[in-house]
């Protein structure tokens, strides 16, 4: 007897799913959405050493599932293929031995196709697991699982985000300028003036506070402490694309006093005179977008910007960057809940959008658009402890010659974004969606 697959019949068995279940598949069958636009060959560019495959993408979330959940909590367990320990194991060294990164565009094999049985095998063993554990294990083990799986979800929305800065990197070679998307929504936006908004000095709590920013945090963004932020004043708004226009106008890539000794040298090594994806002259510039190649607004807040690129800016524009702890007091003065809102990868503009109103005197566009770049290190936070276990291995061995970046972009999922999120990245990285927000010091 054929088995019903009708929607009807797929919506009520989901309805029978626990909310962890279903937030389980929601977040998976998200993943699998925005290859949808791509064909199997796009799937297997691996265009630079930073960025992977899309096909890498979903197998090594799969992997994770697999080796850190199914592996502990799974009867009898049995790896779907043996040699994909080895092959998507991104940077666990604890787990065993690993596929070299910058090699990732030659694993031909298993296809897309194989990949794709890889996820819908696991993601059935997953929900068998999930209820067999819900339904009679300890509450410790429960708890375990449940801890486990919400970090599985997060890592899977911070591979969202890669899988599509890597797949626009990997298209932008491409002479035909391809487009990711199609569907492009700006029309008669009009400039808004910088605001500068006043913060005054004091000692304030900094880093994850359960109970405005969610059941869950990296072990990065902890523990919650003291720091003291001298008085400042905040940007109202990202810099937008004209602004980087007037400082390239100025010469501002020729000009080595702006830069950090490091960021002149990049700047010489690599003949860097635009952001990236940009091209053209004071004629007019164009850049490459998911949407493809268009003209470059001059009200969209910038991107692809190098945090030297965005120190030099700010040294131009009479100012500086924000450090993390300046960036998170202005973000927790924002009424609540507007984390969960912005120009996230749910609106589907796979780009910034421009400002829309006024600021109000509040900043605007803290969250989504594009990842603020700050003058923070990555360093850990005081009395920071990695996680126990292999998935210790997390973010505690990132923490140096990095820059802390914060609020998410257009590429980021929504539900992932909180006030205390801290995103990281050496100074010379451009594929992200990463901008900056000026800081001014007060007296």
């Amino acid at each position: 007897m054929p088995t019903d697959t009708s929607p009807a019949r797929q919506q009520a068995a989901h309805a029978s799913l626990s909310p962890l279940a279903r937030r389980f598949i929601a977040l998976r069958q998200q993943t699998e959405a925005l290859i949808q636009p791509l064909s199997p060959e796009d799937c297997q560019l691996q265009s630079m050493p930073d960025a992977s495959p899309a096909k890498w993408h979903l197998a090594h979330l799969t992997w994770f599932f697999e080796t850190f959940i199914l592996e502990r909590f799974e009867p009898g367990f049995t790896p779907f293929d043996a040699g994909f320990r080895v092959l998507f194991n991104s940077y666990y060294n604890g787990v065993g031995d690993k596929y070299p990164r910058p090699k990732r565009g030659l694993i031909s094999r298993p296809s897309l196709d194989e990949v794709l049985a890889y996820r819908a095998q696991v993601n059935q063993r997953m929900l068998a697991v999930i209820g067999a554990v819900e339904a009679g294990a300890d509450s410790a083990q429960q708890q375990e699982l449940k801890e486990l799986v919400t970090l599985g979800l997060h890592h899977e929305q911070q591979h969202q985000e890669l899988l599509l800065t890597d797949i626009k990197h990997a298209l932008s070679f491409n002479p035909a300028r391809p487009a990711y998307a199609s569907r492009w929504p700006l029309a008669g936006i009009h400039p808004q003036p910088v605001e500068w908004l006043r913060h005054e000095a004091g000692l304030v709590e900094h880093g994850y506070d359960a109970a405005r920013d969610g059941e869950f945090a990296f072990d990065n963004e902890t523990p919650r402490h003291k720091a003291y932020v001298a008085a400042f004043e905040l940007a109202s708004r990202p810099v937008t694309n004209g602004e980087i226009m007037a400082f390239i106008a100025d010469k501002g890539y020729q000009r080595p006093e702006l830069w950090l000794s490091m960021g002149w040298d990049w700047v010489t090594e690599n003949k860097v005179s635009l952001p990236f994806y940009w091209q053209g002259g004071e004629g007019g510039y164009q850049h490459f977008t998911l949407q493809g190649l268009i003209d470059v607004d001059p009200n969209t807040p910038a991107c692809h910007l190098s945090y030297f690129e965005a120190d030099a800016f700010a040294r131009w524009a009479g100012a500086r960057l924000p450090t993390e702890f300046e960036w998170e007091l202005a973000a927790r003065g924002l009424p609540a809940g507007a984390a969960a809102q912005g120009n996230f990868v749910e609106t589907s503009a796979f780009h910034p959008l421009p400002q829309q109103e006024g600021s109000r005197g509040l900043p605007a566009q803290m969250f989504g658009d594009v990842w603020e770049w700050t003058q923070s290190n990555y360093n850990p936070y005081p009395g920071y402890k990695p996680w126990e276990g292999l998935v210790g291995e997390y973010n505690g061995k990132f923490m140096c010659n990095q820059f802390v970046l914060r609020g998410g972009s257009c590429a980021t999922p929504q539900s992932h974004m909180r006030a205390s999120y801290r995103n990281f990245f050496p100074p010379d990285a451009r594929w992200q969606f990463s901008g900056l927000r000026l800081a001014r010091d007060l007296a």
